[in-house]
């Protein structure tokens, strides 16, 4: 969602405060805006739009100081203006705020009762005339805050500037993230490790419900009772470099490319190649009385369930249940004693799935994690953390992300599989050699970039596409479809391959592109079957297999895309990086904002 970052600094911080937003614009990118506090002035600057007009906006109109906060909004209510942009400002306060504050109409409208007067849509702005209240009335920042956070509903991370205390910031959380981070006679706070990067290593991440007075030399922490508490200061090992585009064009593209070796890493967490065992992480309980698995995730992550979905049947004979966690609590499932619910998310910090979690908690699940993000919310709370390695991905549509995630997912159902007595120790070390064997086959199927980039051009036309796949790959048709959506904004639906002729066949004419994910094997020629159908009726295919698949029903088709021949287990790895890079040089091909598609956000922190 939003990015938030605080600075109580030695020297001027606007410059610092901009290049630290410039880091989260995947978080929110629909307004942005900077506040410090110099001589006894709130001084706000605030542009809609991309960040880049609020550069422009501070050329010509600086902000000086050496404390300030900023932002880059992500809308939820009100419009992306000028007046609903962040920072939100009172005679006395200035905040920022990711998250969402659900019971902001009673409070503004007691606040308008008591004459206090809005200039935005936002529920933000509620927070900023709670605490200036409290101020006007003689209180400290501590105590104002104090006397607020009981107030809020909902979720948030706030970072707060007081015009009369340049000395201070202060900072709180509730199922957003904040970390605080330290440095030489400076003191920061951030939506994440990313946003602090360059300024320092040295981070504590807030735990739910604490709030922080941060100053120049250091940070006092109390927990949700105003308790003083101390929070572990660790390493984030994040550089300024990891987040560089380098030589290439988008982030999206850089990401699509650092595959090979961000499985490599991920995979290297999990096997033991000499040994050709899988290793997960120690747990305090039995994987083998697991029973029945219950899989939630949004997104790009819930196809990565649904792809393990049929590992874990297939190997482990254990039933999978898996739910969106946006409709999983709503629909009251059942849940029996002894489950195992497996929660994947690439911040950790997913609204719906973290609440869906907390639901599974306390139905008595066990918790696993998939995360990108080891320190997050669902990672602390997780009976087992299954952290993947990608690294920080900044384009808004998931990539090396979603191929880490399946890598761990393989990993754990062969793990799973053979704890339950349903895999020998041969056939164990048999699916090792095929995940070690994934990292190359990304390098190969990268290797073809160019021949996707050169028939872009003969889907970019399309108003509407449709991808088809069977078995594991239905769920890589969902994806690509959902790739091509976010980032060119041509609609696309997938759809596993035998259902096309119980409706979506009535979409085919010669104006839809088909795209047909079929590696040779044992489903190939059902898949091709279905892929006559959509040829007799005028389709136009666009066939993704192997070589041996391309020589059979390649001909004919408007374009192909030769992939490595791979063992069926490794293949949704594989056949992601084709998908991947057809909707990023469609949405190339048609001029797009590849990294900050619109309307999206990275980390969806509010339900």
């Amino acid at each position: 969602m939003c990015g938030i970052i605080g600075i109580i600094g030695k020297d001027q911080v606007a410059d610092r405060l901009v290049d630290g937003l410039k880091r989260m614009e995947y978080r929110g990118y629909d307004s942005a805006g900077v506040c410090t506090v110099e001589g006894g002035q709130l001084v706000r600057r605030r542009a809609e739009g991309k960040l880049a007009n609020l550069v422009k906006e501070l050329a010509g109109n600086p902000a000086p100081g050496t404390v300030g906060i900023a932002h880059t909004r992500w809308a939820t209510h009100g419009a992306p203006t000028t007046n609903n942009a962040h920072p939100h400002a009172t005679g006395e306060v200035a905040l920022v705020h990711n998250g969402i504050i659900e019971n902001f109409k009673p409070l503004r409208e007691a606040l308008t009762g008591r004459g206090r007067v809005f200039e935005s849509e936002t529920d933000t702005e509620v927070v900023a005339h709670l605490v200036s209240e409290q101020v006007e009335a003689g209180k400290s920042p501590a105590d104002a805050v104090k006397a607020v956070l009981p107030q809020l509903r909902g979720a948030f991370a706030l970072a707060i500037a007081f015009r009369s205390h340049p000395d201070l910031l202060i900072g709180a959380r509730l199922g957003s993230p904040l970390v605080v981070g330290y440095g030489e006679g400076e003191t920061y706070l951030g939506s994440d490790a990313l946003a602090l990067a360059p300024l320092t290593q040295k981070i504590a991440y807030l735990e739910e419900g604490d709030w922080v007075i941060i100053g120049r030399d250091g940070a006092q922490i109390f927990d949700h009772e105003n308790n003083p508490v101390e929070r572990e200061v660790t390493t984030s090992g994040v550089s300024a470099a990891t987040i560089e585009k380098g030589n290439y064009r988008h982030y999206m593209q850089k990401e699509i490319f650092e595959q090979p070796t961000v499985v490599a890493q991920t995979l290297s967490s999990y096997i033991r190649p000499l040994e050709q065992t899988v290793a997960l992480p120690q747990m305090d309980f039995d994987l083998s009385k697991i029973d029945r698995i219950t899989i939630v995730a949004c997104g790009t992550s819930f196809y990565a369930g649904m792809v393990a979905k049929y590992w874990f049947e297939t190997f482990a004979r254990v039933p999978v249940d898996i739910d969106v966690a946006s409709e999983f609590r709503y629909r009251d499932p059942v849940l029996a004693p002894g489950g195992l619910a497996l929660f994947i998310s690439q911040s950790g910090e997913t609204a719906d799935t973290l609440a869906a979690l907390r639901h599974c908690k306390a139905h008595g699940q066990t918790i696993a994690v998939v995360v990108n993000v080891p320190t997050s919310s669902m990672a602390r709370e997780a009976d087992l953390l299954l952290p993947t390695h990608a690294g920080p991905e900044i384009g808004v549509a998931s990539t090396k992300a979603f191929t880490c995630q399946l890598a761990v997912l393989a990993a754990l159902a062969a793990h799973l599989a053979l704890k339950k007595g349903k895999l020998s120790e041969e056939q164990e070390r048999e699916i090792v050699r095929h995940l070690i064997e994934a990292p190359a086959a990304l390098n190969a199927a990268l290797a073809h970039d160019e021949d996707i980039a050169a028939m872009a051009h003969l889907v970019a036309p399309a108003r509407d596409v449709l991808y088809l796949g069977r078995g594991p790959d239905y769920p890589l048709a969902l994806e690509g479809a959902l790739k091509l959506k976010e980032i060119s904004y041509i609609h696309a639906e997938g759809y596993a391959s035998g259902e096309m002729k119980h409706g979506p066949i009535a979409l085919i004419d010669e104006a839809v592109p088909v795209v047909v994910l079929a590696p040779s094997g044992p489903l190939f020629e059902k898949t091709v079957s279905n892929m006559q159908e959509v040829r007799a009726r005028g389709g136009k295919v666009v066939l993704i297999s192997d070589a041996e698949g391309l020589a059979e029903a390649g001909e004919g088709c408007l374009a192909t895309i030769e992939m490595p021949k791979v063992h069926p287990l490794i293949a949704p790895l594989v056949y992601a990086v084709p998908v991947q890079l057809l909707a990023y040089h469609v949405a190339v091909a048609k001029g797009t904002d590849v990294d900050q598609p619109r309307n999206l956000a990275k980390s969806v922190t509010v339900e």
